[in-house]
């Protein structure tokens, strides 16, 4: 069996120093920039407003939820492109549960991806719910995390 490895970098820049680094808890704001080579532009991101972070940027928890439905997504139309499905429209309204634990250290404990297909040919639409199945099976983020992803389609 061939094996390939590929690498993916990204860079990180805090910019939540407020003039006095992290002198004190409340002193500090939790911003910071992603980006990775190539990329046109950084993704504003923070902590969650819970942890005391800047609500209009994403934050890492978002950012995992994202990448699995983006992941689920990519390898469905792959999929559905190979098997002769025309998909002329996908959204998908994912949510994630993070689990807090009295020592302050907490997990992901569920995704759901809740993914609404619009296809050409409704009389496949039979076929779209074996085709989420093997896009679950297929995804390199769902099969690389240690919490339940359960795909609930609309369609």
């Amino acid at each position: 069996m061939l094996h390939k490895t590929h690498e993916f970098k990204t860079s990180l820049v805090w910019t939540g120093n407020r003039g006095t680094g992290t002198s004190g808890y409340r002193e500090y704001g939790r911003e910071h920039d992603l980006s990775s080579p190539g990329k046109s532009a950084a993704i504003a991101a923070s902590s969650s407003p819970v942890f005391r972070g800047n609500a209009e940027r994403y934050n890492p928890e978002e950012l995992l939820v994202a990448a699995l439905s983006s992941c689920h997504m990519l390898a469905f139309l792959h999929l559905c492109a190979d098997a002769g499905v025309t998909v002329t429209a996908y959204t998908d309204d994912a949510e994630g549960a993070m689990e807090m634990n009295a020592d302050g250290s907490g997990q992901m404990t569920d995704v759901v991806l809740h993914p609404n297909v619009t296809i050409e040919q409704q009389e496949r639409a039979g076929e779209l719910g074996h085709l989420h199945e093997r896009a679950h099976e297929l995804c390199f983020i769902a099969r690389s995390v240690n919490f339940p992803v359960r795909c609930e389609p609309a369609s």
